[in-house]
Formats: C-alpha cells, structure tokens, sequence
C-alpha cells in the first residue's frame, strides 16, 4: 500500500488516483480538508491525520503495510514565517522517520521548480547547480531546503529518496482564485462572464494539468528502477497565454478574449522544466496539450466548484 499525505490536496489527488490505475492500493491524509473528489469516492482509503503529530503518523504503520510515501502535505504561510517553517518541517520530519521506521522503498517529496531561480539556462534540468539567490515565496524557500534534509535524513536507510521539482500545476481541484497562479482566477473570470485581466500573447513558460503531473508522481514512486534522487515533474512542453486564450474562445460560449501583443518584460523566453530524465526513465508523456486541459478544466468546473 502507497501512502499519500495531503492526498485531498489538488496534486496529491490526482496522484493517488494515478496510482490506483495503475493497479496500487492507496491511503491518503488529510487535515482540513473531509470533502473526498467524486474520481477517488471509494477508491482509497482515507486517514485523518495533521503531520506534525509523530505518534499519530507512526501509529499508520501498525494499521497498514505500507511499502511507499509519497509525501505531499504542506501549509499556507501566514503572518509569522517560523510558524511556517516550523510545521512544514516537523510533517517532514516525521514523515521521513517513518519511513525510515516502516522500511519502505521509496519516499518521494514534494520540490518546486522554483529551486532553479537565478539559473538563466532554457528549459531547466536536473544537472544544473541550484543558485544561492533570493527567493520570492517562502514556501519556495522551504521546498528548496526539503531537497538537502531529506536525501541526508535517509542516507544509509535503503530508503530510495524522490525529489520531486514540480512545476506550475493547475486543473480540477486547484484553488480557482489561486495567488500562485494567474491561469485558474483567469479561466474562472470567464465562465463568470466576466473580462479577465488582459495578458501578453506571447507571455508564459510551464504549466503542467494536474492529472498528467499526478501520473507522473505515481510512475516514479511505482517504478522498478530509478537511475536518480530529483526528477522534474511538469509537462516539459512550454506554452503562450495566446493558447490559453484560443482554447477558452473555443469551450467558453461568448468569451471575447483581447490580449495585449509581445510580451510585458520585452524579447525573450520564460523557463520551463526539462523532463528528459522523468520520460527516459518511465515513459510518461503528458496526455494533455493546453487546448485539451482546459476542455477538460472548463467541463469540470460545469459540475464542481473547484
């Protein structure tokens, strides 16, 4: 059995639900969240737990076997950041104590694209030196320290570590008013029938639909072999916010969408992630292109509020 925390969230959902497709038993955490999404109903076994608790999390391994985590709990930054900081990594802690302590094979954790700011090199990869340089967010900052604690903390265990580089994700589940990304609060003012902010055609970079970054996440935790520790996980494909705006015209009737030309900061190119070594070493290619996802996005929220 595959272990999940914050398996509600938008990512861990959709990894979770990779992961049962292809085959695996799963169980997911949850702290806040009790609404489970209608493509898990009855597909997983659900287990409220807040991460910074070490004994109720160690106390999961005397009700399931778990042979994998797939660590993805997370807080939102409020006034005081070593509250922040604080939480995040006592969940992490505990979480790779357990691990250490089940035994299991794999421990994947969520990374951010964001590790890589201050590298001018496009697409980013793996085998680029990560740059001691400021950082917008703070939980940025913290994903960017998850990678160094968790490869020392489980250094001589047998416990394979999978760090996760994920990129800009977005889909069903996804916050619809998101500060982290403009494309949600952008695709729910059109189906409001409202103008959406306008946009530069050629501005964009990476994005990745949730369900194919899910996919991606269950085929490193589930594959027999992997050759490293960090893998980037997005669609590795970069997109322009003329395709977001072409696709909305086309699945949102009466969406009049004017963006503005070129792009706000002059010539040039935004990054995205290089998933060369996640594809070499399973096979994953994104099922979905920007005009898919959101025909897939727009149908959804018909029936869902996020």
């Amino acid at each position: 059995m595959i272990l999940v925390t914050g398996g509600l969230g938008m990512i861990g959902a959709h990894t979770a639900r990779a992961l049962i497709d292809l085959g695996q038993e799963v169980v997911v955490t949850t702290h806040r969240r009790s609404d489970v999404p209608s493509f898990l109903d009855g597909q997983v076994t659900v287990e409220p737990l807040d991460v910074t608790d070490r004994e109720a999390f160690l106390a999961l391994g005397d009700r399931y076997d778990i042979s994998d985590i797939v660590h993805l709990a997370g807080s939102i930054p409020g006034e005081n950041p070593v509250d922040y900081f604080r939480t995040d990594t006592i969940g992490l802690l505990n979480a790779l104590d357990a691990a250490r302590a089940w035994g299991v094979r794999r421990f994947a954790v969520a990374s951010s694209l964001g590790a890589y700011i201050g590298r001018s090199e496009i697409p980013w990869h793996e085998g680029l030196d990560l740059p001691t340089t400021a950082l917008p967010h703070l939980i940025i900052a913290f994903k960017k320290a998850v990678e160094p604690l968790t490869t020392h903390a489980l250094q001589g265990s047998g416990v394979q570590p999978v760090v996760l580089r994920i990129g800009t994700i977005w889909g069903p589940l996804v916050d619809p008013e998101s500060p982290f990304c403009y494309i949600p609060p952008y695709i729910s003012a059109v189906l409001r029938g409202e103008e959406p902010p306008q946009l530069y055609a050629d501005d964009g970079g990476d994005s990745c639909y949730a369900p194919d970054a899910g996919r991606a996440i269950a085929l490193l935790t589930t594959a027999e072999t992997l050759q490293h520790d960090t893998y980037n996980v997005s669609s590795g494909r970069p997109y322009a916010n003329r395709e977001f705006a072409n696709a909305l015209q086309e699945n949102v009737s009466g969406a009049r969408l004017d963006l503005l030309p070129g792009r706000q900061g002059g010539p040039g190119k935004d990054p995205y992630l290089d998933i060369t070594r996640l594809t070499e070493e399973t096979g994953f290619e994104p099922k979905f292109d920007v005009a898919a996802a959101v025909a897939d996005y727009v149908a959804w929220r018909a029936d869902n509020p996020r």
